[in-house]
């Protein structure tokens, strides 16, 4: 009866051949360690563990451990079930019909529904909940998420539904062909609504929050460290081996490494950039190094006086030479960047752009240009400021691309600030020039190039373009990869053109990881890591 209630709703349905699961998988012979226990470097305090609120790779690490969404990534980054166990897709490909596990289940012990799908979805968009990732669901298309997020129509309008208890169904205005690769995002999971209608913005702290993920919140201390324990009611907890993980939050690169040294950090989420090389002589097989699906840029502020004149951002992106920063600063594989589409993603090329073409002297020599053709010079110097959140790695990147815009006249100001308070400043458009770095959430070009769409959450240069805007709506449209890709194509071209970003490099994944951490993914572009995933060998 329930297969057909699906088909009245959906005229035509195909039911998609499903990928085993992914969980811990130990190698014949390895002995494990009696205690299953992990520390792992977060780099800095996430801003928040709601996963419908969370920005960045900080909040990401952990609410992927708390929360499960209807999909999860296995080690190569292919999408496997999570807490639907199949799903159907209508022909039109705009209508997604899952299943969710009968033996899903909250950690406190009452079962993940359908019902709770429905809520997570409308809580993301709705206004209310004030979420910076809003955007996700509407560069999904699914139903009525534009005019909820801009307040015209209420959450319940949003194209999601509960069939019954275990169908969830999302409708979507037009196809999109990556949809299910984004589903593995956290702003897609579901939440506890009894436990939010309780607590209030509470809910995220220990002995209140209910999580549906492997792991359950047991410890935050703010700044200090974060705790988690198995969630025992997790659908796979039988296949789940690590039983306890600590998040640190280690912001200075020689404090990580000391700690690693020393056995209090099982895993650090960089490596040090001037330990890097003796590292790759002494430990080597513990670097963990490979290609990220990210690139490093600098915002500059559109709607702000020097940088909302195209003439100073690309003098002052020309300037940077980006060669030298990846060979002589970096030196982990990363590769300088001049279109904002690393080459680590699949089914896309990044064009050459005009900039790309040219010496570093022929653009420093085109940089001074447009310098003068903006007015500065000896008489007028440009100053301007740099905010960078804290870090070693970041402060001696500002400083160098400080020195070479030196030879243009321009004044740079260093300001180093705190995770949540950087993030805060881009928030409410207090900058002139901040550096970014940007993962991307699914393997598929748009992830990257949505980011500079009119009112886009994360488009912190503020950059507003309609041609622009209109290429990555037809983008969705294209019938084909070749359609899609030339339209990304020339969205890259407008981006070298009116500069609101400058791309500086494409991201390598480098970590240090202990020899006895046994299933860490290396080849996973989007550096997701679960640690249900993970295991500690015998030693």
């Amino acid at each position: 009866m329930k297969c057909l209630s699906m088909m009245a709703a959906v005229a035509v349905m195909t039911v998609l051949l499903i990928p085993a699961s992914n969980a811990a998988v130990v190698p014949p012979g390895v002995k494990l360690a009696n205690v299953q226990e992990l520390v792992r470097d977060n780099g800095v305090e996430p801003a928040s563990l709601d996963p419908h609120k969370v920005e960045g790779t900080p909040g990401g690490h952990i609410t992927r451990d708390l929360f499960e969404g209807l999909v999860n990534q296995d080690a190569d980054g292919n999408i496997v079930p999570g807490q639907a166990e199949s799903w159907l897709v209508s022909d039109d490909n705009k209508v997604f019909t899952f299943k969710i596990r009968d033996s899903a289940r909250w950690s406190d012990g009452s079962p993940v529904t359908a019902h709770d799908f429905v809520y997570g979805f409308q809580r993301a968009v709705d206004p209310s909940t004030g979420s910076r990732y809003s955007w996700y669901i509407e560069k999904t298309t699914v139903i009525n998420a534009s005019a909820i997020i801009r307040g015209e129509k209420p959450a319940s309008a949003l194209g999601v539904k509960a069939l019954d208890n275990r169908t969830f169904q999302i409708t979507l205005e037009q196809p999109v062909p990556y949809f299910i690769k984004m589903l593995a995002q956290h702003t897609t999971f579901p939440t506890h609504r009894a436990t939010i209608e309780k607590y209030g913005d509470e809910w995220t702290r220990p002995g209140k929050m209910v999580s549906n993920g492997a792991y359950r919140l047991d410890e935050w201390v703010v700044n200090g460290k974060i705790v988690l324990k198995r969630n025992r009611q997790y659908w796979n907890d039988k296949e789940t081996i690590i039983n306890q993980v600590t998040f640190l939050p280690v912001a200075s690169d020689s404090a990580k490494l000391h700690r690693y040294k020393t056995g209090e950090l099982d895993m650090t989420d960089t490596v040090p950039l001037e330990h890097y090389k003796n590292l790759m002589k002494t430990i080597p097989e513990q670097v963990k190094t490979s290609p990220e699906l990210g690139t490093y840029y600098y915002s500059f502020n559109t709607t702000r006086p020097p940088l909302n004149d195209v003439r100073v951002r690309k003098a002052l992106s020309y300037a940077i030479n980006r060669s030298a920063i990846t060979d002589y600063i970096l030196g982990q594989g990363q590769k300088p960047a001049y279109a904002f589409t690393p080459e680590s993603i699949n089914g896309f090329t990044p064009p050459e752009t005009s900039f790309s073409k040219l010496t570093q002297q022929e653009r420093n020599q085109k940089a001074a240009q447009l310098i003068r053709e903006a007015g500065y010079g000896p008489d007028k110097p440009l100053e301007v400021t740099i905010i960078y959140n804290t870090s070693e790695a970041h402060k001696k990147l500002a400083i160098a691309i400080a020195q070479m815009w030196k030879p243009l006249g321009v004044t740079v100001k260093l300001e180093n600030k705190e995770w949540k308070t950087f993030l805060d400043m881009k928030r409410n458009n207090r900058f002139e020039i901040a550096r970014g770095g940007w993962m991307g959430d699914y393997n598929e070009a748009s992830t990257m190039l949505d980011l500079h769409t009119t009112g886009h959450g994360q488009n912190d240069a503020r950059f507003s373009n309609e041609q622009y805007d209109e290429l990555m709506k037809k983008s969705r449209r294209a019938e084909t990869e070749k359609e899609r890709n030339a339209l990304y194509s020339r969205a890259e071209q407008i981006l070298a053109e009116e500069m609101p970003v400058a791309p500086i490099y494409q991201y390598v994944n480098s970590r240090l990881v202990k020899p006895y951490v046994g299933g860490y993914p290396i080849n996973n572009v989007e550096g997701t890591i679960y640690t249900k995933d993970l295991y500690i060998k015998e030693h």
